[in-house]
């Protein structure tokens, strides 16, 4: 049953990750930020949804659009946003950037640019969760795009043969890159791959935060009560290109405002008045006290100071 704190959990999760994701796209379209960037937008609920469905211990394992991921499960927003800057007091210390943010300490054991690199990792987080019998539930997030991995079926099969306690969440958001999913794969559901292991697979609505959470958790609990792992498929959108700058010629602006008019934050703030679980004035105040939090981060990001040149160049040969 929903009650007040924990919608007002899930709301202000999906709307910090949304301002946080909006001020790192101005940041960056600034020139402030280095490297690369791969917005999140659209896609909030899924990281919500699922990761409010695992026990704080539980791993997870993200991808080159990994802010939404680990801001779900906790980490700070001045470290990230440091990271982003490439500074000393980021989560890599100012060596990895966007794409490369961990904190084991909350469970989140790591992003990577490689599609599909993260995958195995999760995979082995679960295995030594089972063979340690800690009780913890590992989590991987990827694309539809990595579901053609090597990896992916490689680390399916074993979890499955295994019976490991993993969940493998694709954020399926149609595009491979700049490739739809109907040009690289000739299934419209990648959750039926699940069959083909003997795993149990499941689809979201991965614009609705209750319809990820429900699906996460009855995922969580199965693997966590020894029933195996499941591939779960959360269909989404995300409404930035593939990474900031991405002319975006592989679809049109009217698919994307159609996919907006599905916006999960819009249809959850909608549900949460409805139901007088929280009020007009409550969400603007918890709104603002988010905006101010990565406003702070800005700050801290800007004057943190740049990692010691020196220490860099030595670190490639630890």
């Amino acid at each position: 049953m929903m009650n007040k704190d924990f919608a007002g959990e899930m709301l202000t999760t999906m709307i910090k990750i949304r301002l946080f994701e909006e001020k790192a796209v101005e940041l960056f379209a600034a020139k402030e930020l280095p490297g690369w960037l791969h917005s999140y937008i659209g896609e909030e609920a899924v990281a919500t949804g699922v990761c409010l469905a695992l026990n704080p211990g539980d791993y997870i394992s993200s991808t080159h659009r990994g802010h939404g991921h680990c801001i779900a499960k906790g980490v700070s927003l001045k470290a990230m946003m440091a990271e982003l800057y490439g500074k000393k007091t980021g989560y890599c210390h100012g060596r990895g950037g966007s794409m490369h943010i961990a904190d084991f300490s909350k469970g989140m054991i790591g992003a990577n640019g490689i599609v599909g690199g993260g995958i195995p990792v999760a995979t082995g987080a679960a295995l030594g969760s089972k063979m340690k019998k800690m009780g913890k539930v590992s989590v991987c997030f990827f694309g539809d795009g990595a579901s053609n991995q090597g990896a992916f079926h490689e680390a399916l099969n074993l979890a499955a043969v295994w019976n490991l306690p993993a969940v493998y969440v694709c954020e399926n958001n149609l595009f491979a890159e700049t490739t739809p999913q109907s040009e690289h794969q000739h299934i419209n559901d990648i959750a039926q791959r699940a069959v083909a292991y003997g795993m149990f697979g499941d689809i979201a609505d991965g614009m609705n935060v209750l319809s990820v959470y429900e699906k996460a958790k009855l995922a969580a609990d199965r693997a966590r009560n020894g029933e195996g792992p499941t591939l779960l498929e959360c269909k989404t959108y995300r409404y930035r290109g593939h990474w900031e700058g991405d002319p975006q010629p592989y679809r049109t602006k009217k698919e994307i405002e159609e996919w907006k008019k599905k916006d999960p934050i819009r249809a959850f703030q909608q549900y949460v008045i409805e139901n007088r679980l929280l009020t007009e004035s409550e969400i603007e105040k918890a709104t603002h006290d988010i905006q101010a939090e990565i406003d702070e981060a800005v700050v801290y990001g800007r004057k943190s100071p740049l990692a010691d040149v020196q220490e860099a160049v030595c670190s490639l040969f630890v």
